[in-house]
């Protein structure tokens, strides 16, 4: 009773991955009780995993049926509190396991899958592909993803379909058609695909267990785009060679290091343009030490030359240069010629037998060059239509784009997509009433702005706006501007990553607005036009609505004997007839006044 805190202490263990067909431990459980009546009846059970309320208890569903049952109140100890996390259930309670698998762990995998790692092993890849329909075409490649890729994200707007080829390490090659909405495994990967009458979402967590090439199959005539996003594993990276043998063996010498690419899916040294591909790669320098400084024996005082000397060199590999590429791009061939040779004390440099140079490996012959994809057309977002109203036309800008997302030259002019085509707005050329705010008065018609609500980032890419500025001006009409973002989160890492402005859909919100901050002191509330445009934005609208109109006169100034009316000028809605705000009408210029003779007849004498 003296002893405080707890009287067991846990840990992990078997911290090691569970093969496939391993399956599920809480299905293992839920699969227990198949043999065991439950109201009079054998059920088969499936576990209902991820309990927002008690993720610990055993929670089962009869296979096709609704019927769902907590068949016991705690899950084994080390079952996992939710499919996509490490956290354990211990004892009916949830605890916290980091990628390290130890108990209340905080440490989290970055978004290479790497466990407390800096996000160095991969890259992000994002980009978009537009559809361009031929007659001689049924499908085409939108990108291809590699073996140990994560987080994938597409989707695809339009009405085309996508599908998918696999090809695995093997080089075992297979096809899926994501013909309906689902959860599935392809090649031990697992996919999740949504399907809707206008867009199709295909994501995978990965790590992928196979080259995967996404392939979209045109379905009409409307054009379709697809954007992607996924972390790609950098699979080729500089590997440290130990020290190679010292060249001398006594008396003192030296001794250094090099690296060779290392390709870590098939662990094996291969060429170094492989490595040189990633711009993340450095290749590490060499390492000088000194080695053997040990003085050479007195008797002969002859010192051993060894293998890599400088002055008296083995036979050795020596090749011409590489011949040029056989294509500039999308893959190609160069070779050389490879011949083993001797040099002399002199210098002299003379071939000799390849046996004599077999106790090194000899140099490839043969290499691909220019594996990088060829240039090719990228058509951005349409712009507006140049017109309110009735037809228009609208303009793209349209890049050819090089296997780096740079802007290059080299794409096909016979295949470039238009860059403009005619739109017809279907709306009329006014604005309805209800839409002006006819009850602000100038200034405050741009003052009062409506509360926006706050945009939170989701796993969609959608615009976020950051706050407004502070007014530029402390007095009278200023402007005020914010930073708008297009942004995903990453569900996996929970960390939210910036995107290109056109990968966001829908209007973008406005990153500078107009405001006042009150009339300067001694001034008059009077502005110039390019303030009235500021405050009120596009002032044809307005124009076309309301307009200055003589509505009848004022009374008489005097009953008899002579006096004046005044006319009656107010601001008229043309549309409806019925009186507006003054302000509405500031722009058209106000008719000149108009007065009349009235009560002429004499008065009567007092």
């Amino acid at each position: 009773r003296t002893c405080e805190g707890r009287n067991i202490r846990y840990r992990t263990c078997s911290n090691v991955d569970c093969p496939p067909e391993a399956g599920d431990f809480r299905a293992q459980q839920c699969s227990a009780h198949n043999d065991v009546k439950y109201q009079g009846q054998f059920y088969e059970w499936l576990p209902v995993p991820n309990d927002p309320d008690n993720p610990c208890s055993l929670k089962c569903q009869a296979r096709g049926a609704a019927l769902v049952v907590e068949l016991a109140p705690k899950v084994l100890d080390g079952t996992r509190c939710y499919t996509e996390s490490l956290d354990m259930c211990i004892s009916g309670l949830c605890q916290i396991v980091g990628c390290d698998r130890q108990l209340g762990s905080a440490v989290k995998e970055d978004n290479c899958g790497v466990c407390n790692g800096d996000g160095s092993t991969c890259r992000l890849v994002r980009g978009q592909y537009k559809s361009q329909l031929s007659a001689n075409k049924l499908d085409d490649t939108v990108v291809a993803i590699p073996y140990g890729s994560r987080q994938v994200r597409l989707v695809l707007k339009g009405p085309d379909h996508l599908y998918l080829e696999t090809k695995t390490l093997q080089g075992v090659k297979s096809e899926n058609s994501l013909s309906s909405t689902g959860s599935f495994l392809v090649d031990n990967s697992s996919i999740d695909f949504q399907k809707f009458p206008d867009k199709e979402i295909l994501r995978i967590s990965g790590p992928l267990t196979a080259d995967f090439t996404i392939k979209i199959r045109y379905a009409g005539a409307a054009d379709s785009s697809v954007q992607f996003i996924f972390y790609q594993p950098i699979v080729h990276r500089w590997r440290e060679t130990d020290f190679f043998p010292c060249s001398a063996s006594c008396g003192g010498g030296y001794q250094l290091t090099s690296a060779e690419c290392f390709d870590l899916r098939s662990n094996r040294v291969v060429a170094d343009q492989y490595c040189h591909y990633y711009p993340e790669n450095i290749k590490p320098k060499p390492k000088l030490q000194e080695c053997n400084l040990d003085p050479c024996p007195a008797s002969d005082g002859y010192k051993q030359i060894m293998p890599y000397d400088l002055y008296h060199p083995l036979p050795r590999w020596e090749s011409t240069p590489w011949t040029a590429c056989s294509s500039s791009c999308g893959g190609g061939i160069q070779s050389r010629s490879v011949s083993c040779v001797e040099e002399d004390i002199q210098g002299h440099i003379s071939p000799v037998e390849e046996w004599k140079c077999m106790y090194t490996p000899k140099m490839p012959v043969v290499q691909p060059c220019n594996i990088f994809d060829c240039p090719k057309w990228l058509a951005q977002e349409w712009s507006p239509c140049t017109v309110t109203c009735g037809q228009g036309l609208r303009y793209r800008v349209v890049l050819c784009i090089d296997h780096r997302g740079m802007h290059t030259g080299g794409c096909s002019p016979k295949t470039k997509p238009h860059i403009k085509e005619e739109c017809i707005v279907p709306t009329p050329c006014y604005k309805p009433k209800e839409k002006l705010p006819v009850e602000a008065k100038l200034p405050w018609y741009k003052q009062a702005q409506e509360l926006e609500e706050g945009a939170v980032v989701s796993e969609e890419p959608s615009f976020i706006p950051e706050a407004w500025s502070t007014c530029s001006v402390t007095c009278g009409v200023g402007s005020q501007v914010r930073l708008v973002k297009c942004q995903v989160l990453l569900s996996f890492s929970q960390s939210v990553a910036d995107l290109p402005i056109d990968e966001c859909e829908g209007p973008k919100p406005v990153s500078q607005r107009a405001c006042y901050s009150g009339p300067c002191s001694g001034e008059a509330t009077e502005y110039t036009p390019e303030e009235t445009e500021l405050l009120y934005g596009s002032l044809q609208e307005f124009d076309e609505l309301y307009d200055w109109e003589y509505e009848g006169f004022t009374e008489c100034s005097e009953s008899c004997g002579g006096g004046v009316q005044e006319a009656v000028v107010t601001c008229l809605n043309k549309q409806t007839r019925e009186t507006a705000d003054e302000t509405l009408c500031v722009t058209n210029r106000r008719p000149p006044q108009l007065l009349k003779a009235c009560s002429l007849d004499p008065c009567p004498p007092r």
